[in-house]
């Protein structure tokens, strides 16, 4: 059996870049909703249902234990899943996010005690960060911003762009008016490492800066050593297999952006 990684478009990418350089062992799928992106602007029931048909299609392809590699995924549709359909669908399967493993990173870093959050709108409205930073570190203040046009940048390969400055600078700009103590910046979403170097220049040099990536890599190393019943069915040919709603040819060519390799992909339709 295999590792299957969801995202709703490109940006898990960056998470199973991670899985591989860490876990190169196991056999992984990717499975990207690219025809129904972005997730970022729908409803909660819809973002469910969405991620719920992908997370079964992940299921019928063979895989153990599916990550949602999608912050607004993980924030609007993980834990109805775990909860209401997985008991239903195959108690033996696993369905994990990002937000935990995130979450419990930053209680280390933050001096201040002051947090960050800079993700889709998606993402910021649900709540679902401050919802999991209070159940484990209560006396943190969680501020959030949403940077609507940080995906399309990185998405039409603009992220390098001038334009690219000015939307970086502009929401942690407003992010530090609504709260010049903070000393830690959460990239809640997997897109925003192709942006790390321009959030980098334009942040404060003594803040934070918690990228995903090696946090959800470390995570997933860390649950598979802990649940042997879910390890010992994963096959170890280091295969890594793609799919995309989308078109096959422009997924590859914008994977390659995230993965700094060709890959070959497959078309899926349901």
């Amino acid at each position: 059996m295999r590792i299957g990684v969801f995202d709703s478009g490109y940006g898990g990418l960056t998470i199973l870049e991670q899985f591989r350089a860490l876990l190169p062992q196991y056999d992984y799928v990717y499975l990207g909703d690219n025809a129904r992106t972005p997730y970022g602007t729908r409803s909660f029931e819809v973002v469910y249902q969405y991620t719920l048909q992908c997370v079964k299609k992940l299921f019928e392809m063979d895989c153990a234990l599916v990550i949602l590699a999608c912050n607004t995924a993980s924030a609007k549709a993980l834990r109805t899943i775990q909860q209401k359909d997985l008991p239903l669908i195959d108690p033996n399967r696993r369905v994990l996010g990002v937000i935990r493993p995130t979450v419990e990173a930053i209680g280390n870093l933050t001096q201040s005690r002051h947090v960050g959050l800079l993700g889709t709108e998606g993402t910021i409205q649900s709540g679902s960060y401050p919802m999991e930073i209070q159940k484990i570190y209560p006396d943190i203040t969680v501020t959030g911003q949403a940077c609507p046009m940080w995906v399309p940048l990185i998405e039409n390969n603009e992220y390098h762009s001038e334009g690219a400055d000015y939307f970086v600078k502009k929401y942690i700009d407003q992010l530090l008016e609504n709260d010049p103590q903070i000393d830690t910046l959460v990239l809640a979403c997997t897109h925003y490492p192709l942006l790390l170097d321009k959030i980098k220049m334009h942040a404060p040099k003594h803040m934070h800066i918690v990228s995903q990536g090696p946090i959800i890599a470390q995570s997933l190393a860390d649950y598979l050593q802990r649940h042997a019943e879910i390890e010992t069915k994963l096959d170890k040919n280091g295969q890594c297999i793609f799919y995309t709603t989308e078109s096959v040819e422009k997924f590859k060519q914008s994977a390659s952006t995230f993965l700094h390799e060709s890959i070959q992909a497959h078309h899926l339709s349901w």
